[in-house]
């Protein structure tokens, strides 16, 4: 029997993780956090044969965790990473599952896993160049936004801007706000920097919708969006001039 230990942000990926390992008849769930500083200390001294560890977690992120994570253990993410990206993680005693988990894919990473068992990897190392090779080769090109076990797919192109609020952080496309799983400075690494711009310290702004700039009551910088609502953005003063250049819109200097 495989001893698993599950972390996830998500009580509710927990509990449907739980239930699709236990009916595998392969595999006994020893402990499950949705806290990843308390799964680090839970872990210590702990003896498993398996991590399955969400990435994009609030505080530590997966890759985070595993840097300080004293075990070295098989580690099988889960991900809501699109299928761009997925193929880095099949490597040695890495592997992958895309949310919301399916129980064949499961199957088959308990299958890698039995294959590798007594197998010494340096499974940190492996992470941190995962880690760099997703934030320095790939551009998100759809993301996922979970509510409860329903997880819905959202084409970036579409979605107008980024804001952050109340320690969440929501993609706009359509009109209708979505949670990501992604702070604002996750994004900034991982979005096409020619298309998104960080107009303030809580809002990207996909350049493709801004059809008017204009100066506030305050003098200040603002945008307009070519949404259904007609969005009104506001940029802050030390944005102003990286928005404009973006927008091709900077005052060429004049050669002496």
């Amino acid at each position: 029997m495989i001893r698993a230990y599950i972390v996830d942000d998500e009580r509710l990926a927990i509990e449907r993780l739980a239930r699709l390992l236990g009916e595998t008849g392969r595999a006994e769930v020893v402990g499950s956090r949705n806290d990843p500083e308390a799964a680090l200390e839970d872990l210590a001294g702990r003896s498993i044969d398996v991590l399955f560890l969400d990435i994009q977690m609030p505080g530590l992120t997966g890759f985070d965790l595993l840097e300080r994570l004293e075990l070295n253990v098989p580690v099988v993410f889960t991900t809501a990473y699109d299928e761009y990206a997925l193929h880095a993680f099949s490597v040695n005693s890495i592997d992958y599952l895309l949310k919301p988990v399916d129980r064949d894919r499961l199957e088959r990473s308990l299958d890698k896993l039995t294959r590798l068992s007594g197998q010494q990897t340096d499974v940190r190392s492996l992470a941190r160049e995962l880690a760099a090779h997703l934030n320095q080769s790939r551009r998100l090109e759809r993301m996922a936004s979970r509510v409860g076990d329903r997880t819905t797919l959202i084409d970036v192109s579409r979605i107008s801007h980024f804001v952050a609020r109340d320690k969440l952080t929501y993609a706009v496309s359509g009109g209708r706000e979505h949670v990501v799983d992604y702070s604002l400075s996750q994004l900034e690494e991982q979005l096409d920097p020619r298309r998104f711009i960080r107009i303030h310290r809580s809002t990207i702004v996909n350049a493709a919708f801004v059809v008017e700039l204009h100066a506030d009551a305050d003098a200040a910088l603002g945008v307009r969006l070519r949404d259904e609502a007609g969005t009104e953005l506001s940029v802050a003063r030390d944005r102003e001039r990286i928005l404009k250049e973006r927008l091709g819109l900077a005052a060429r200097r004049t050669e002496r």
